[in-house]
């Protein structure tokens, strides 16, 4: 068997996020995040567990640095902690902060790692969600300051910027469900807003780059599309697919890409739609340099009644991860970038995060066996190099996540890491996936 190869100059990477892997949740000025709050209200978090120490990466990011080049990762997406740089959300800069970043940065460029900085995961300071959040406009002036301040600072070593990471999941789960933080379960007309709000930000998040980057600054953001997979390949059922494919992802994409609230958003929004004022859109939908895709799992979708798109429902015994949302569809990585590239046009796509989580078990002499990640990740990477084949312009791919870390309301007992991680002594042991990974980027192929 040939191992499945890459075009050359194709990207691999790992990926993280500040609040998931730092630690230090109040240490040298930073203050308290969204997250840092909902992880100490009763019933929230598996086993009340908080951010306080998570992988105490914040200390310990060289040997983690030089254990990635140790593995040939030479591409890492990371995220900065706004309230660690702005603690009052957009007043004083907290110089502490700062300089914990450009230490950071020396680092990753003393074992020769290129940074991809995702500008805001989920941390927003709590002393703006308590003056309204993403609900109000005043969040997108705080994240234009937070982002002029960032590209400022880091701009003359950092150039691959992404604005905002998963609209979906700190607007809809965070204002609607309340299933994460800031934990509120809000109207849908104040979820719309918090859709558009945060576009707002992304917007800010473009400017600034443009205004302050540097030559050879490219900036994007990543999102985590609802791929919905056709059945099969029956022309019926595809294109019940990408009838459905707009309708789920039409709060972001449609705005992004177009520069507009159409007929598909107005008839599933209704009366609930987001208010906007003038110049929103045109700040929105300014042009980016490519498109970040978080991809892991997604649903089936046929035609129904006159070809409308019907959800195909998982059974029972449908393979799944141990979390209970990442049912196994590997074709994800096909149809995710095939529909937003035959929708929306041709850009380049990285994708930004894609693994698997499951319970697992500690290290046995100094492995583990993590096969079922490994073939997941590995049938995932096959189903993205054919949409490549079919003229989808995918430039790159990082595995989340480099280890194990704190993931949300999972706690700490639902690990993504090809990195093992005891969080008691903070070791830090290579899973078998690791060492699979390490030697598909060493042979820019699926070997």
């Amino acid at each position: 068997m040939t191992p499945l190869s890459y075009p050359a100059g194709f990207t691999w990477g790992v990926a993280t996020a500040a609040p998931q892997i730092e630690g230090a949740a109040f240490t040298d000025g930073k203050s308290p995040s969204v997250w840092d709050t909902f992880s100490r209200q009763p019933g929230k978090v598996l086993n009340g567990d908080n951010l306080d120490t998570a992988c105490d990466h914040y200390h310990r990011f060289d040997q983690d640095f030089a254990l990635m080049r140790k593995l040939g990762i030479r591409h890492y997406r990371l995220s900065l902690a706004w309230p660690r740089i702005l603690p009052d959300g957009d007043g004083a800069v907290n110089q502490r902060g700062v300089d914990f970043y450009h230490r950071l940065f020396d680092a990753m460029a003393k074992h020769d790692i290129t940074p991809w900085v995702t500008m805001y995961h989920w941390d927003m300071p709590q002393v703006l969600e308590d003056r309204g959040g993403w609900r109000v406009r005043g969040s997108v002036d705080a994240f234009a300051r937070y982002a002029d301040t960032i590209v400022r600072a880091y701009g003359d070593r950092v150039k691959n910027w992404i604005t905002l990471n998963e609209i979906f999941c700190f607007t809809r789960l965070g204002y609607g469900t309340g299933q994460k933080a800031p934990g509120h379960r809000e109207s849908e007309q104040v979820v719309n807003q918090t859709y558009h709000h945060a576009l707002l930000a992304h917007g800010q998040g473009v400017r600034a780059v443009r205004e302050f980057g540097g030559k050879g600054a490219r900036v994007g953001l990543t999102d985590n599309i609802i791929v919905t997979a056709p059945l099969d390949l029956q022309p019926a059922n595809v294109a019940a697919a990408k009838k459905a494919f707009v309708e789920e992802n039409v709060r972001v994409l449609e705005p992004l890409f177009t520069g507009r609230y159409g007929a598909t958003y107005r008839r599933i929004t209704g009366a609930d739609a987001a208010k906007t004022e003038r110049g929103d859109l045109a700040l929105i939908s300014q042009k980016t340099d490519f498109l970040g895709l978080n991809i892991y799992t997604g649903f089936f979708v046929r035609a129904g009644k006159g070809g409308r798109p019907e959800k195909v429902p998982f059974p029972t015994s449908y393979p799944r991860s141990n979390c209970d949302w990442l049912y196994l569809m590997p074709q994800v990585l096909y149809w995710g970038p095939k529909l937003v590239t035959d929708l929306y046009g041709k850009r380049p796509i990285y994708i930004t995060e894609n693994g698997a989580g499951y319970d697992e078990d500690a290290p046995v002499n100094g492995e583990l066996h993590d096969l079922h990640r490994r073939e997941y990740v590995r049938n995932c990477l096959t189903q993205l190099r054919e949409a490549m084949k079919d003229g989808v312009p995918v430039k790159g791919y990082f595995l989340w996540s480099f280890m194990d870390n704190y993931e949300w309301e999972d706690g700490y007992q639902r690990r993504f890491g090809i990195v093992h991680n005891d969080f008691k002594t903070q070791k830090r042991t290579p899973k078998l996936s690791a060492r699979w990974y390490a030697q598909v980027i060493k042979a820019n192929a699926l070997v």
